[in-house]
């Protein structure tokens, strides 16, 4: 029991023996003789390393002390602490002034706690950390953009703005975008009106529709049409004066649908534009009296820039246009030339979605009303027969625009791989098309998908 004791009092003494003794902590050591070429010391900012010479030295010296600092632990050895980035020289002298040795000092960003951070934030990722000069290089392959810029920002903290990216990003990084563009507009307009003519041998009366030139009383006791749509008059005779009376009543109807799918495939962080329609001159007027031309694109104009953040995340960055000319409201310019206007829905937006996901991203509904009524004052007012002296016109336009759109991560495929709608039929012979009647003959083994449909796989084969 005594020497069990002895033995527990002498280990404590020893450890509380030890951990008064002050040490430089993990730092490095660089030995130098008088001599021979000494490596170059590489020290770490904000880091120290303890340089060891193999006989006395009276003076030391550092060339640059912005980049690192020096203290003399012992006539044998240095503490050198790296303080900023950079290189500089450490020169050692014995008493009589000769040279013992010339060290390259070379602080570099302190990649240690770097890597430790890069590991804690991406983990998994495998990049690789270097040094060069007094920046940091990082290399290998990422899993997305993302983590690339989380690991670029990290780094910038370490070294502002001498960080050097060889880093590649995995995975498929090309996006197709397929952008459904549907419109419909529909209008109606309706028209009922009522005018009457009075005429006798010298005097002739008119309301309405009867100003029109060409429109007279007509043949009496006769019910004929006037040559305006939805239009018919009575006409009848009393003694010597001419009675007539027209009745206008006109419905219009109108449904447009338009529908645009453009697809296009571009690089993730790249532009892609795309156009399906054309050009139109417009003229402008310049200085002295000159006019140029420019020419307005008009159609369905997309643009697009797409970028992969995270696995199947596709961030968006998109304008959209549909226009048409529309000479309803165009320019006049003299008796003989017109410039034409333009109708336009244009969006720009950013969005993001997984892939094959879809996004609407605009919608425009609008319904526009608009009624009117002339009529002769106090008699237009009359109950029953004011309708003798009134016209009423009512018009509704409606449309709805809607765009949709489908992100999808591609990847190239073979050529042979791929069909067009013109790998599946060719023109017909002869006897086909005079006997058969028929403008196109399939071709090949896919003619039994051509008399179904044309459409078919293109481009790039989506995961």
């Amino acid at each position: 029991m005594q020497m069990s004791s002895f033995f527990k009092a002498a280990l404590i003494g020893f450890a509380v023996s030890f951990t008064a003794i002050p040490t430089v902590s993990d730092a490095e050591t660089l030995k130098v003789v008088r001599g021979a070429p000494s490596a170059a010391l590489k020290v770490p900012m904000n880091r120290a390393v303890v340089v060891e010479s193999e006989e006395p030295y009276g003076q030391l010296s550092i060339a640059n002390p912005d980049i690192a600092d020096t203290t003399p632990l012992s006539n044998k050895s240095i503490y050198v602490l790296g303080k900023t980035p950079g290189r500089t020289t450490l020169t050692l002298l014995d008493d009589a002034g000769g040279l013992i040795a010339n060290v390259e000092v070379h602080v570099t960003p302190d990649i240690a706690e770097f890597k430790e951070r890069l590991r804690q934030i991406l983990p998994g990722e495998p990049i690789e950390v270097r040094t060069a000069n007094d920046g940091i290089v990082l290399s290998g392959t990422v899993s997305s953009t993302m983590k690339l810029d989380r690991a670029l920002d990290l780094a910038n903290r370490y070294a502002p703005d001498r960080v050097s990216n060889l880093m590649n990003v995995g995975g498929t990084q090309q996006v197709m975008l397929k952008v459904r563009f549907a419109e419909v507009q529909r209008s109606v307009v309706k028209e009922l009106s009522t005018s009457f003519g009075i005429a006798g041998n010298d005097v002739q009366l008119e309301t309405g529709s009867w100003l029109t030139p060409g429109n007279d009383v007509g043949v009496p006791g006769t019910v004929v049409k006037t040559g305006v749509a939805g239009g018919a008059r009575l006409g009848f005779t009393l003694g010597s004066v001419q009675f007539g009376v027209l009745l206008e009543a006109l419905e219009t109807k109108g449904l447009v649908r338009t529908l645009a799918e453009p697809n296009l495939t571009a690089l993730s962080g790249q532009e892609a534009e795309f156009l399906a329609g054309g050009e139109i001159p417009i003229p402008v007027a310049q200085e002295n009296n000159t006019i140029t031309v420019e020419w307005k694109e008009f159609g369905v104009l997309m643009k697009f820039t797409p970028r992969v953040v995270d696995g199947d995340i596709i961030n968006l960055r998109m304008e959209a246009e549909v226009s048409g000319v529309d000479t309803a409201n165009a320019f006049q310019v003299g008796p003989d030339f017109s410039v034409p206007a333009f109708r336009t829905r244009k969006t720009s937006t950013t969005v993001e979605m997984r892939d094959g996901q879809s996004f609407a991203i605009a919608g425009l509904l609008q319904d526009d009303f608009r009624d009117q009524i002339n009529q002769l004052p106090w008699l237009g007012d009359l109950p029953v027969l004011g309708a003798l002296f009134r016209s009423t016109n009512y018009r509704r336009d409606q449309s709805e625009l809607v765009i949709i759109v489908t992100p999808h991560l591609v990847t190239p495929t073979r050529g042979e791989a791929l069909a067009l709608p013109t790998d599946r039929v060719r023109p017909p012979s002869e006897k086909e098309l005079f006997i058969g009647g028929k403008t196109a003959a399939p071709k090949g083994p896919a003619g039994e998908v051509a008399r179904q449909d044309f459409n078919a796989s293109y481009g790039y084969v989506m995961e």
